[in-house]
């Protein structure tokens, strides 16, 4: 960056209440959104207030420096890519300001999340109906800017469709409020010397043109198309009062929406609110051999008065079966369909839905089409949504450099013309030995089809383009939209003039012109466009690193795919509210650069361009991978399966390699090696880590937090206990297990390890404790991977000759036993590779353990107390990521009296030894304030809190001063 701009961006620093940003690496983090394209920023700025706006708008005008408005960032053509300065309000705009139940209307700041909106207008039997498959992050402001809709847009509409008043700021810094206006308001609004006043002129002068007139309605698209986002809205505007002979009023919001940031700076927006959706939520998943016939049921099914048809093609829906998260969703799934059509017919009662269903089913037998209807209700209809939301992430998770590309992500065209419309689609596709995936809206006429291209190569940079074009040219024919919701942007842009004229798009030209004279605001989008394929991610002929790693990578074709596999769409900047684990640290920061995301993005653009050797060796991958907490979420959550944690260890190791390591880092990789000499003086151990004196000494040497309890060690190790205490004489009648004696439940939790056996014995199982060597854990966490790796091969070497499924390994604490299942297949190779995974398989959670052997009814309810309990669970994270909590949650309710209730919350915030170090407390600590702790505090005494996790108990001990038990400390206490 060049001096003169580093001396105006730090002046600008100085005016600004909020941060503002133009080091490398938060460029570098804004440089791309959801889509194809990379431009670095001049700079990041995260404004508080009106005032910082302004301070920004008026900068922008003195300097001709772009502002890019932005929100969540998921946008998929471009919208917030650009060379300006990016104005993130996602974190300090996310106010819910005012709700008005009479007019049932919602005023908000752009940064408000569309789900968490819901869920504050929900006890006030309010709803915001557009909903977008990203709702969990997709914030109002970005939802105004593209006019986004979703698969309920044939009762809702789009956010044109419920905007009711827009406060914005013009490119001069005036202050103006959009809302609809009688004939004399609007008048009156022409009048004067101001902005605001030369643009309702302006537009007065060009709709009022015959000619132009003419001209609109001749070209843009049809207007029984509901999904439209094709330039500037003069068309909308054009049917309203002051030039039509309609009651409709004239209001600027029509314009604004789908403006994609390039007229003004919005700062508060209303909404127009709906009662909430019908009391029986149903659904049918209508099953059909291709994709033609389910366009053609699509126009059966919409004379039913649905709430929505959304399609699922055959490779959606091979993607989904893959998928460890959404595979149990795939519950109604029969045979192996062509497509599938979820129609919603949620109705008031349950008759009424019978009766749809039934008059459903009696027209799709008279015209033969689909050959299998689940009717799906209540709770299921959610798994049904979540499969299909995954559609967008899901995709990008093909192994190799060939994607489904968002070229032509949401052409829109009548409802009617759908089935033409996609057949002449795959026609021009078979033209160039193209496949296609079709998911999405077929209720509203727009279809999600993404061609699979490799962008890398010069050939797919220039296929990009091509179908673009050929599209473009098919679209025009059906008078369609070459986007549907999703936008002009960098995309799409190029091909206006051809979708609605030349004559219209210098009239669309004018409108930018007018609102932004000196093109201030979100330049480069909608109008004057660069070429639609420069400026991508990569550039054409890009050769994809190949990096020697100790962790397998095959399956995603190397650690640098591993990381292009974001796609941007960013699950893991939900709000906490939403629930699930990732990310944590953005939960609790609000700040791009602790999402997984940006970890995701900085991993791409170092080791793609680092010049070094050993590509692993940066700095700012370092930085930012700092504050992941290797929770695991994100293996599970992210539908690309974009494993950060798994990328962070093998970083590590790298970097160590190249820098070498710190003390801390090894001090805590090596626990069980200290807690093992430590075991020889176990008091004298406890007395230096909690004697206030000898216990700060010792946090400070070791860099841990002042604030933070260490765990004590137990008067003898579970291994000695096992060892010398007297063996049960009662016969085991219901075969034995060989228990994991991990390196955390030997020294520090050998008393849930003794109760852990006992419980085992009493309920009729032979327990046997080999010699084995640590899980690794502590290796595998803090980046120590060959040390890990040597782990891994000595315990599948001991416990593969003697594990099966009869007889299963079993341990307590989920991060060490789920290592076998989890990390040793990815620290081995070849035909130990192959023995780890079978290993895997049978080392189970004691929670798996005894939740199957109830379920097949080999341990009987009549060996536990009837009295009544009620529990709250916390479950740790990695048991969440490659486990699951319902066995937790089964076996503590297998009690008759026993109620078990999930606590929703994601990551404790410990995190083995994350929690532990001085510079992490405080967001450690924050984290658990999110929901774990506020909700432990709630809780009677009588209520036990349960955690499954060593690291889990320690930290809900530190926040709330309650003690968390074990599950199989409860169970323990319940026999009878």
């Amino acid at each position: 960056m060049k001096r003169q701009q580093v001396e105006l961006l730090e002046q600008l620093a100085q005016k600004l209440q909020g941060d503002l940003h133009y080091d490398e690496i938060m460029r570098k983090l804004y440089a791309t959104d959801a889509s194809a394209y990379r431009e670095m920023p001049l700079g990041v700025a995260l404004p508080k207030g009106k005032a910082d706006l302004l301070t920004l708008v008026r900068f922008a005008d003195e300097h001709q420096i772009p502002l890019i408005p932005r929100t969540a960032g998921t946008s998929l053509a471009g919208q917030v890519v650009g060379s300006g300065l990016v104005v993130d309000v996602s974190k300090n705009f996310d106010q819910i300001l005012s709700v008005d139940q009479e007019k049932k209307q919602v005023t908000v700041q752009p940064g408000v999340i569309r789900d968490v909106l819901n869920m504050h207008l929900r006890p006030q039997g309010l709803f915001f109906g557009p909903e977008t498959s990203t709702a969990s992050r997709a914030m109002i402001g970005g939802m105004v800017g593209n006019n986004s809709c979703g698969s309920n847009s044939i009762v809702y509409g789009s956010a044109r469709d419920q905007l009711v008043q827009v406060k914005a700021l013009l490119a001069d810094g005036s202050d103006v409020t959009f809302e609809a206006l009688s004939l004399k308001d609007f008048e009156q609004k022409c009048e004067g010397d101001s902005l605001e006043a030369t643009i309702y002129r302006g537009v007065r002068e060009m709709l009022s043109v015959p000619e132009h007139q003419e001209e609109i309605r001749k070209e843009f698209p049809k207007p029984s198309i509901p999904r439209r986002n094709t330039g500037y809205a003069i068309d909308l505007l054009l049917e309203t009062a002051p030039f039509t002979d309609t009651e409709k009023e004239f209001n600027f919001c029509d314009l604004i929406a789908g403006s994609e940031g390039t007229l003004a700076l919005i700062y508060e927006i209303t909404l127009q609110c709906a009662p909430l959706p019908p009391a029986e939520q149903a659904l049918v998943a209508i099953h059909f051999d291709s994709v033609d016939e389910s366009l053609r049921g699509n126009l059966i099914a919409l004379k039913h008065d649905l709430w929505a048809s959304e399609l699922m093609d055959q490779f959606i829906l091979e993607c989904t079966a893959n998928s460890k998260m959404y595979s149990p969703y795939r519950f109604f799934v029969k045979g192996d369909p062509g497509a599938i059509l979820a129609v919603d017919i949620s109705r008031n009662t349950q008759a009424e839905v019978e009766q749809v269903y039934a008059d459903l089913l009696k027209d799709f037998e008279e015209a033969g089409l689909g050959y299998h209807f689940p009717l799906i209700q209540g709770e299921d209809c959610k798994k049904v949504w979540a499969l299909r939301k995954a559609g967008l992430g899901l995709l990008s998770n093909m192994p190799g450099d060939a994607k489904p590309a968002p070229v032509i992500e949401d052409t829109a065209v009548d409802v009617a013309d759908l089935p033409a419309y996609i057949r002449d689609f795959n026609e021009v596709l078979k033209k160039y030995e193209l496949s296609c995936v079709h998911y999405a809206h077929a209720g509203s006429g727009e279809l999600h089809l993404r061609p699979i291209l490799n962008l890398k190569t010069k050939e797919g940079n220039e296929m990009f383009r091509t179908i673009a074009q050929e599209i473009a040219v098919l679209v025009k024919k059906y008078k369609g939209s070459l986007s549907g919701e999703h936008g002009d942007g960098r995309l799409r842009g190029e091909f206006i003039p051809y979708m609605i004229g030349e004559q219209n798009y210098e009239l669309v030209k004018q409108v930018k012109l007018l609102w932004d004279p000196k093109g201030i605001f979100n330049p480069n989008k909608i109008v004057e466009t660069p070429r639609m394929n420069s400026s991508l991610r990569f550039e054409p002929g890009h050769e994809t690193p190949e990096i020697d790693t100790i962790l397998d990578f095959s399956d995603v074709h190397g650690v640098v795919r591993a990381a292009e596999n974001c796609n941007g769409t960013a699950i893991c900047i939900k709000s906490y509210k939403s629930g699930g684990t990732m990310c944590p640290s953005y939960m609790a920061t609000r700040e791009e650069k602790n999402s997984t995301r940006a970890r995701a993005n900085i991993l791409r653009e170092v080791l793609n361009n680092n010049p070094k050797a050993n590509r692993f060796d940066s700095e700012e991958i370092k930085e930012v991978l700092d504050l992941c907490l290797s929770c695991k979420g994100c293996k599970s959550e992210c539908p690309s399966n974009v494993d950060i944690g798994k990328i962070k260890a093998e970083f590590l190791q790298q970097y160590y390699d190249a820098n070498g390591a710190p003390f801390r880092s090894k001090l805590i990789a090596n626990v069980d090696s200290a807690n093992q000499l430590a075991s020889l003086v176990p008091g004298l151990y406890n007395f230096v880590v909690s004697n206030a004196l000898t216990s700060s000494i010792f946090k400070a040497g070791s860099g841990f937090a002042k604030e933070r309890s260490i765990p004590k060690l137990h008067s003898t190790t579970l291994r000695n206990w096992f060892e010398k205490r007297p063996k049960p004489v009662t016969p085991a009648p219901k075969g034995k297990v060989y228990f994991f004696c991990d390196e955390f439940t030997n020294y520090n939790d050998t008393p849930i390890g003794q109760t852990a056996i006992k419980l085992l014995e009493r309920l009729g199982y032979e327990v046997l404790m080999p010699k084995h060597v640590a899980s690794g854990r502590s290796y595998l966490s803090k980046g120590f991977l060959r040390k890990a790796k040597n782990l891994a091969e000595q315990n599948v070497n001991t416990f593969s000759k003697l594990i099966d499924e009869k007889t299963p390994l079993v341990g307590l604490e989920p991060s060490a036993i789920l290592t076998f299942r989890d990390e040793y297949p990815d620290l081995l190779r070849g035909t130990q590779q192959e023995v780890a995974r079978q290993l895997g398989q049978n080392a189970l959670m004691i929670d798996e353990f005894l939740d199957r052997e109830m379920e097949v009814g080999k341990i009987n309810k009549d060996l536990f107390t009837k009295e009544v309990k009620k529990i709250k669970l916390h479950g740790h994270c990695q048991q969440k990521a490659v486990s699951s909590l319902v066995p937790s949650k089964r076996i503590l309710s297998f009690p008759a009296g026993y109620t078990v209730e999930a606590i929703p919350s994601g990551c404790c915030g410990m995190a083995g030894s994350f929690g532990y170090e001085k510079e992490h407390y405080e967001l450690s600590m924050k984290i658990g304030e999110l929901v774990l702790f506020p909700t432990v505090r709630q809780q009677p005494e009588e209520v036990l809190i349960a955690a499954t996790g060593t690291s889990c108990r320690h930290q809900i001990k530190d926040g709330t001063n309650r003690m968390a038990k074990h599950p199989v400390e409860i169970l323990y206490e319940a026999l009878v």
